[in-house]
């Protein structure tokens, strides 16, 4: 009689999700169920909005993290905190390791120099240093925001990234627009904003001199390639970001220099 050998099943991946929009923004749990399609989901996030926290890490003051629902997790610190606390802290101690790392779904585009000053991109830019495979997910707009596409499009990035990994050091910025049909995906590079006044300068009642920073943004630089051109013209982008900033091109140049 032939013998019938039972296969153990298949262990789920781990996802860690974040933001920095705060635990309760619906993008996070949107994402966070749709994810939950293809891995085991824990959900580690701001007790609050940090947006523009770029990458700061809180060192001048203990952290606090309190369990607001199964598997979900809200930190009294940054984005990155967060992502930190999770790999170092609460999964550690539930005896887990990501397999990925998503960051959103923002309320808001990241796109051109905003990936420097991102809460978003800078979580997931924290997971890839950490050896994570990274993606980080906006939604490009300011106004009637629909995270169901973008979420649904989180579970098939997810499990591409889990099957094929990607380049080291590298994570995925991913911008989706709102539009009525969206044209498809491409992949880009980033673009360049082109402000007008970035300081607005006002007086108060008592005469005291208060300033806004953030201007209009007169119009972008980039080319047909970059993320801004995939965004106006219906198309989600998806930007490879690079974590090595070195410029290897100056690098020969400078060799010269007499200092």
């Amino acid at each position: 009689m032939k013998k019938i050998v039972k296969k153990s099943p298949k262990k789920k991946p781990v996802i860690l999700v974040s933001n920095d929009d705060g635990i309760r923004s619906e993008g996070i749990q949107m994402l966070a169920k749709s994810l939950a399609k293809v891995g085991e989901v824990y959900v580690v996030a701001p007790d609050r909005e940090r947006s523009a926290a770029s990458h700061s890490l809180t060192l001048h003051r203990p952290l606090r993290v309190d369990k607001v629902a199964e598997r979900q997790y809200a930190v009294d610190g940054t984005p990155t905190d967060c992502v930190t606390l999770a790999i170092n802290g609460v999964l550690r101690s539930l005896k887990k390791s990501p397999d990925l790392v998503v960051s959103g779904i923002n309320k808001g585009w990241n796109l051109g120099e905003d990936i420097s000053y991102s809460g978003t991109v800078s979580a997931a830019m924290e997971g890839t240093l950490m050896g994570v495979p990274s993606i980080a997910m906006s939604l490009a707009t300011r106004k009637n925001f629909d995270f169901r596409f973008a979420a649904s499009l989180g579970a098939k990035l997810a499990k591409e990234i889990l099957e094929h990994g990607l380049p080291e050091d590298t994570l995925l910025n991913v911008n989706v627009p709102v539009v009525k049909r969206i044209k498809g995906v491409r992949i880009t590079r980033q673009g360049k904003r082109v402000f007008g006044d970035t300081v607005i300068e006002k007086t108060d009642p008592r005469g005291r001199k208060y300033y806004w920073i953030g201007g209009d943004m007169l119009h972008w630089e980039g080319g047909d390639d970059c993320d801004f051109a995939a965004i106006k013209k219906g198309y989600v982008s998806i930007t490879p970001i690079h974590l090595d900033m070195t410029n290897y091109a100056a690098v020969s140049e400078l060799q010269y220099w007499k200092v």
